[in-house]
């Protein structure tokens, strides 16, 4: 039985081949998703993040490899698609905003090319047909269409290539919108309007939305869930008011004391120690060398991700 309506990935194990050895960079990540819900998935750089959301792409490409796991989406594994099974769904039900937008974009295509390529696929129409709808994708995320139309990607600013890659995303209807950092390229000033913005559409279309963030705040603002990582697990996933008012996990209480408050004096605190290097991790729990309530068993044995009450999970020996 599935936890999310329309996404639950399960056991997902993902590695990497390098020179120096295989990175484990996912170990069994649990996570779910229900339909119109906006989940953020927060950590640190390096935690596995970006590959969850690409695993769920199905765009993990060598030397990465998924070995395990499942990822179940709107009732069926993904992992289980044929190639071309996979692109009915990719670009048309699962939409993704990747990090770096103006890299992500062709730089040898016009923008309204790629736009109206992209509405061609999903709905199976020509390139011709399509352009009748990139005005409409462009106005609707606050772009001049007659001016941005026939505009490179190098000649776009941050906030335009973000807005064309939204645009992009969106105006495919998809269920499911995976964003990956969306707004870490661009100053304060920009990313609050991207936001604003994304929020609005996203609740004009009722879609479903992946939130991948390093920053606390944003999940806070956006989110109706938040999914903690570390080292390649999911840790602690609760309603995102419940995980800033009352984390349970050492590390997402680590998270939340390094948080600044403005206007009110504290002391702030970092978690001690390192992450680890993927290649060779901690047995047991990951995150047992810089944990504090570390005890044997932690050591020896990785926490399952389990309810503690009602919508809040948490994968930590101390409360199992």
């Amino acid at each position: 039985m599935t936890r999310g309506s329309l996404v639950d990935i399960s056991k997902l194990r993902v590695i990497f081949h390098t020179y120096r050895g295989t990175i484990k960079a996912l170990n069994g990540v649990e996570l779910w998703l229900n339909e119109e819900e906006r989940l953020g998935v927060v950590g640190e750089t390096g935690c596995g993040k970006s590959v969850t959301a690409l695993s769920i792409m199905r765009l993990i490409e060598q030397p990465g490899e998924i070995i395990d796991g499942k990822i179940w989406f709107n009732g069926k594994d993904l992992l289980q698609l044929s190639e071309d099974e996979m692109d009915k769904v990719r670009g048309r039900q699962i939409s993704m905003i990747f990090q770096e937008p103006i890299a992500a974009l062709n730089p040898v295509f016009k923008v309204g090319f790629q736009i109206a390529e992209t509405i061609a696929h999903s709905q199976n129409i020509s390139i011709n047909d399509a352009y009748t709808q990139v005005r409409e994708a462009l106005e609707m995320v606050g772009l001049d269409w007659q001016r941005t139309i026939d505009l490179y990607a190098h000649e776009l600013s941050g906030g335009m290539a973000q807005r064309v890659m939204i645009a992009m995303a969106l105006a495919v209807r998809p269920k499911l919108l995976i964003a990956d950092e969306p707004t870490s390229a661009l100053d304060v000033t920009i990313q609050a309007q991207i936001l604003e913005l994304l929020d609005k559409l996203v609740s004009v279309g009722k879609n479903a939305v992946i939130l991948i963030t390093h920053d606390l705040g944003i999940a806070s603002e956006f989110c109706d869930r938040v999914a903690v990582m570390y080292a390649g697990n999911v840790i602690e996933v609760a309603p995102s008011q419940e995980i800033f008012n009352e984390p349970l996990h050492p590390y997402t209480k680590g998270l939340i004391d390094s948080i600044p408050v403005v206007g009110r004096a504290k002391e702030l605190t970092g978690i001690a120690g390192v992450v680890p290097d993927l290649v060779d991790p901690p047995s047991g729990c990951r995150f047992h060398p810089r944990c504090k309530h570390a005890f044997e068993r932690c050591n020896l044995e990785l926490p399952e991700l389990v309810q503690i009450k009602a919508n809040h999970y948490v994968a930590c020996h101390l409360y199992h």
